[in-house]
């Protein structure tokens, strides 16, 4: 049976209720909402043969951080592979198999020719979208989505999702206007979009208005935490909002009421953590035992070798923690990383190296290798991947340690 799915690409191998639980668990995806990988498994249950749905599993899986869930997608590749596809699954499966052999600027390139011929591929384009974020090229994830728009209209299912990626792009361009403007567009689509609310909070974020943020995300909160796998991340947001406020009390009881809760051991959830507890640390509140727990949770990724922005929240937690076994286990592990010629090996001879040991020599007190590797950074900072927003801690922790500096040569006699 030849079908299409809700926005016109041809399909293979499903049937119609396959397609209707694939399309569920696609607009979960695109909507960072729950509920993808039940509908995806009725979706295969019910055609084994369906190479998209395939596809979006492999998809789930590789734009994770955690290289133990990106080598999951194997095996979703192989049993792909093997079935009768039409040309644009094709180049799906060429994409994933791209990064699969850590390729993800050649990945970019394929998601980017699959999009020249299909604009209106949601999958695609998601995709392409996390890459472009991941591998910090802010210019291409603006261009990649502007250059689709055309093709979309507001009838189209999962036409907010677009819209909310394209504020998104264009906030981590610094046209923060255009991007509010897209991103209540897209809420007036679809109110609980949690994308255009993270995408409100990054412009908060960078236009300096906490006040406004705070007002924003507290409105809003069942949009955003209830039934996405963005919650965590929001609520990281919010605390930061607090912190610009000098709330340091509303901050930490944030940490550990949304934020650590859990104990989470998801990557994304640690890079949240690790994040705020190092800017609360600038202020000196009191953490406790906190450190001591989001080091132990950090201490199984050491070895990973896989993404310069984990190694670098992995070392603020052995820091701040002042587990100097870890950090240097780290340390040693990044330095053999740095000689191979891997995707990672290139970002920890770039950037990663240098960044983690410049967290290391703050945390030591050696303030003056802190700026000296910091300040080197800032040109090449956003191929650390991440946003604006979560880079920062790099900008913070060098103003600090400037402060500190400046503090010693104050109080020493020879200022007098």
């Amino acid at each position: 049976m030849s079908l299409v799915d809700h926005r016109g690409c041809s399909i293979t191998g499903a049937t119609p209720e396959a397609l209707a639980a694939y399309e569920r668990a696609l607009t979960a995806f695109q909507g960072w909402r729950t509920g993808a990988d039940a509908e995806l498994e009725i979706a295969l249950a019910e055609a084994p043969a369906f190479v998209m749905a395939h596809v979006l599993r492999a998809y789930q899986l590789i734009c994770s951080r955690d290289p133990r869930q990106v080598r999951q997608a194997h095996s979703a590749l192989a049993r792909a592979t093997a079935l009768e596809s039409n040309g644009r699954e094709r180049m799906h499966l060429a994409a994933i198999a791209t990064v699969l052999a850590d390729d993800y600027e050649g990945a970019k390139v394929r998601l980017g020719e699959l999009l020249d011929e299909h604009p209106r591929d949601a999958l695609a384009l998601q995709v392409a979208h996390a890459f472009d974020h991941v591998t910090g090229d802010e210019e291409r994830m603006r261009d990649r989505v502007s250059s689709v728009l055309p093709a979309w209209s507001r009838d189209l299912p999962g036409y907010h999702t677009i819209l909310s990626m394209h504020a998104f792009s264009l906030e981590e361009s610094g046209e923060y206007a255009r991007a509010q403007d897209v991103a209540l567009s897209a809420l007036e689509l679809d109110p609980h979009d949690a994308r255009a609310h993270h995408a409100m909070a990054h412009i908060f974020e960078m236009t300096e208005q906490p006040d406004a943020g705070v007002r924003w995300m507290r409105r809003h909160i069942a949009a955003w935490s209830e039934g996405t796998i963005v919650a965590t991340h929001c609520w990281w947001h919010l605390a930061l909002f607090h912190l610009a406020r000098a709330e340091w009390g509303h901050a930490l009881a944030l940490y550990d009421q949304r934020v650590r809760a859990g104990h989470s051991t998801q990557i994304a959830d640690l890079i949240d953590a690790a994040a705020l507890l190092w800017r609360l640390d600038l202020h000196c509140a009191d953490l406790g035992m906190r450190w001591a727990e989001l080091a132990a949770a950090w201490a199984s990724h050491i070895d990973d070798g896989f993404c310069s922005f984990n190694d670098l929240h992995a070392a603020l937690a052995f820091v701040g923690a002042h587990e100097w076994g870890l950090a240097r286990r780290l340390e040693t592990s990044l330095i053999d990383a740095q000689s191979k010629p891997t995707r990672h090996g290139s970002a920890t001879r770039e950037l990663g190296l240098a960044s983690c040991r410049a967290m290391m020599a703050f945390g030591r007190g050696d303030d003056t290798l802190a700026v000296t590797l910091l300040a080197s950074l800032p040109a090449l900072a956003h191929r650390l991947g991440g946003s604006h927003a979560q880079r920062d801690v790099l900008h913070l922790t060098l103003r600090e340690a400037v402060e500190r500096i400046c503090a010693v040569a104050h109080r020493s006699p020879q200022s007098a």
